[in-house]
């Protein structure tokens, strides 16, 4: 993994249609896992799509792994892989075998290296036996699992993942989330309401009204945001 945090905010915003969605966002974790949570509209979402490179930071500095996801967003999509709440806006190809090799595109790889990773990320991820099916007719659970296999297959050292288990069943949301926080050389930052999956991440962020009120111990962090909730 680099060396770099994962994350370097100083003073950031973020301006959409001439709302203020982030505000004086200052943030600096190396931590491996990390988990961002707060209510609805507390711009969660919208910190995971500007570490992701997916929306440009208006005011500030603002690095992942070193990069500047506004300048450098080819080399950072290279470096970080992005997980989504609804698989389905992430399928793309008819069966379960070409949508997770369709990630490896870019990487132009010869046909039996291809055919390897893919082979590989499907039995990682518990696909194997799908791997002629027809992708948009698998469940919600393995849909996910798809989407996760996608990403992970490039071997991103960043994995954003924005509310990855939030259409899923206790089963399949254990299991995604597994993979998401498994030391497998990657570092993982997770957007979740699953406060029992906050606490298992390194550190946890909590978001209020567009800005970052709080970073640090799991425990502590959650307890103040339980705590906010009762207010």
């Amino acid at each position: 993994m680099s060396g770099a945090p994962t994350l370097d905010l100083v003073d950031v915003d973020v301006v959409r249609s001439g709302v203020a969605v982030l505000s004086s966002v200052t943030l600096r974790s190396e931590a491996r896992t990390i988990a961002v949570i707060g209510e609805n509209g507390s711009g969660k979402s919208t910190l995971a799509r500007l570490l992701s490179g997916l929306v440009p930071h208006t005011r500030g500095t603002a690095r992942v792994l070193g990069l500047d996801p506004r300048r450098d967003v080819a080399a950072l999509r290279r470096r970080v892989a992005t997980v989504f709440s609804n698989p389905d806006t992430q399928i793309v190809m008819p069966t379960v075998a070409e949508d997770v090799a369709f990630s490896l595109r870019a990487l132009r790889l010869p046909r039996t290296e291809v055919d390897a990773r893919v082979d590989a990320a499907l039995t990682r991820f518990g696909l194997a036996a799908l791997r002629d099916a027809a992708a948009h007719e698998l469940s919600s659970g393995q849909k996910q699992l798809l989407a996760v296999a996608g990403a992970f297959i490039r071997d991103p050292e960043v994995v954003i993942a924005d509310e990855p288990t939030s259409f899923l069943d206790a089963r399949h949301a254990r299991i995604v989330a597994d993979h998401l926080l498994a030391d497998g050389g990657h570092r993982t930052l997770v957007v979740t309401h699953d406060l029992a999956l906050a606490q298992r991440c390194e550190v946890a962020v909590l978001c209020a009204g567009g800005r970052v009120v709080q970073a640090g111990d799991p425990a502590t962090v959650v307890n103040a945001y339980e705590t906010s909730l009762r207010c």
